[in-house]
């Protein structure tokens, strides 16, 4: 085979030029047409990293496991970028028309990703299928882009200086469209609109590419891409202008009750709904509370602790940004200052200015002992603070890794430090039934971090049985390595503050588990090997 079969001639430095395949001409480009088709490169790569984030992000709120959720569109989308790749060789024809094709229909398809995911989310149990179906679709189409761009751009220059420049734009796109996503993209106008705009992005691509060269196509050509151009386009703006309308109905269907308040933050999505005279908070589409029996959940978190801490006069929430912890923390009169720590600034807002939480909550996140600190619990743990009482941990269960880190063994022994003398530790540590493991796996962790643990579950009907831990430091001695432990007994309790649900002889009998809930062996949960977000998986994967 000669170096015209394999359509590259060498140039007077010995490098390859490509000419390409025998049965498509060179299409002549000026040097202003190149620059922008590099440009056009560098756009693409963004538009893929985006759909790629998208449908990570969506999958992560809907059914958890980030971790998971990441590799599974990471994984299959580069497979199928490269099904697109070798698939590309195929196309020997029309270089130019089928290109632009490419991107109108990727615009079509990648703009849609997020209502198809809602769809299959609301409508099928099949989510899992149907996220892979889009990936492979996005990832098939985005791995026949670089190769059909770079065959186009084959007769300006050598082989080596063509890709060198190809690849260079198409990771700084990649670079660009990272950055983009989280701090400005996702923030400002929520999946659905990104989605949206990013398909249009890849729909502009292809108009601008089509008018540079649209004198290299026939007139029966040009029409068919303007037709396929304005029935995307068309489409685009239909979901554009409906998708308010389209996620209220959908997510209707998700929750129970009217929808008050919904909001994508930075970190999670927040819904509030109205239902039978209740207020209902969920998280990443899982519910946080119910009006109607949260005083259940947030009294016996909080006064156990309050009352049994030799000293309450300084407290640390860490989450608890709905402020109904904070609420039974301030029946306290002792209570001189509380810290509350909750890393999103939109949660502690809405639990400041909401009407229905501000009912809930008495106004507790405006009260002058609080003060509300929108930081990552575990960074504001590793810097010096005057020591605290009481530390009450009130976060979401630990469904992925990202959330576990806040319930491991070193952010324990950080809490550990910051408490002063007779000070303690409690901490919402999900279903003893359901997440069996899960329940056991934290109190194996607070006893790992230098803690008594005191465990005790109490009955919520939204949530089924509920549990808990009680740590109480463990004092060392300064010789030897024995350790002395605390004579404390939380069944001796006095409860200080009236309650609606909690009392003496009640507290005393939520310390028993039965056979399908009582202690089993499991592992501590730790930075280096996380393992309650697959204990807790384990025990739901069963409901």
């Amino acid at each position: 085979m000669t170096e015209t079969d394999l359509g590259q001639r060498m140039n007077e430095d010995g490098d390859s030029v490509i000419d390409g395949d025998a049965d498509e001409p060179l299409i002549r480009l000026g040097r202003g047409s190149v620059l922008l088709i590099l440009v056009a490169v560098f756009i693409i790569s963004g538009c893929g990293i985006i759909y790629e984030l998208l449908i990570g992000s969506i999958s992560s709120y809907f059914i958890g496991n980030s971790v998971k959720q990441y590799s599974l569109t990471i994984g299959f989308f580069l497979f199928a970028m490269g099904i697109g790749s070798w698939l590309s060789r195929m196309i020997r024809q029309k270089l130019l028309q089928r290109f632009v094709a490419l991107e109108i229909w990727l615009g079509f398809f990648g703009g849609m990703t997020v209502p198809f995911l809602y769809v299959a989310y609301t409508y099928t149990n099949m989510y899992q299928y149907f996220m892979l179906i889009q990936v492979m679709i996005l990832g098939t189409f985005i791995g026949l882009e670089i190769p059909l761009l770079t065959r186009l751009l084959r007769a300006k220059g050598t082989l080596r200086v063509l890709l060198s420049n190809v690849f260079a734009m198409d990771y700084l796109g990649a670079l660009a469209a990272a950055l983009l996503f989280p701090f400005l993209l996702f923030p400002m106008l929520g999946s659905m609109y990104s989605s949206l705009l990013t398909g249009a992005v890849n729909v502009a691509v292809g108009i601008v590419v089509l008018q540079l060269v649209s004198h290299n196509l026939k007139k029966e050509e040009l029409v068919s891409l303007m037709l396929q151009i304005g029935f995307v386009c068309a489409a685009l703006f239909l979901m554009a202008s409906k998708s308010d309308h389209l996620l209220e109905q959908w997510e209707d269907a998700l929750y129970q009750g009217q929808i008050v308040h919904n909001e994508e933050s930075q970190y999670q999505k927040i819904v509030l709904t109205r239902w039978h005279g209740g207020t209902w908070l969920y998280l990443n589409e899982h519910l946080q509370f119910s009006s109607l029996d949260e005083h259940r959940y947030h009294e016996a978190l909080v006064h156990p602790a309050m009352s049994l801490a030799s000293n309450h006069e300084r407290v640390l929430v860490i989450g608890g940004g709905d402020g109904l912890a904070a609420r039974e923390i301030l029946k306290y009169p002792g209570v001189r200052h509380v810290d509350l720590v909750d890393i999103d600034p939109a949660m502690t807002r809405l639990g400041t200015r909401n009407i229905f939480l501000t009912d809930l909550n008495n106004n507790s996140l405006s009260r002058q002992q609080v003060k509300v600190i929108n930081e990552d619990a575990f960074i504001y743990l590793q810097r010096p603070h005057q020591k605290y009482g009481v530390i009450i941990i009130d976060l979401p269960d630990p469904r992925e890794e990202g959330l576990g880190k806040l319930y491991s063994v070193e952010i324990y022994r950080l809490c550990r430090r910051h408490l002063s003398p007779g000070g303690l530790m409690v901490c919402q540590s999900t279903s003893p039934f359901f997440a069996r493991k899960a329940y056991w796996c934290i109190g194996a962790t607070i006893r790992a971090a230098g803690f008594q643990v005191h465990s005790y579950n109490a009955y919520v009907p939204s949530f089924g049985l509920w549990g808990f831990h009680l740590g109480v430091p463990v004092s060392e001695e300064t010789t030897g390595r024995s350790i002395t432990k605390v004579a404390f007994d939380p069944r001796h309790i006095e409860l200080k503050v009236k309650t609606r649900f909690l009392y003496k002889e009640l507290f005393q009998q939520m310390f028993q588990f039965d056979g399908d809930t009582d202690e089993v062996e499991v592992e501590p949960n730790t930075l280096d090997r996380p393992k309650l977000a697959g204990y807790y998986r384990e025990g739901y994967d069963n409901w």
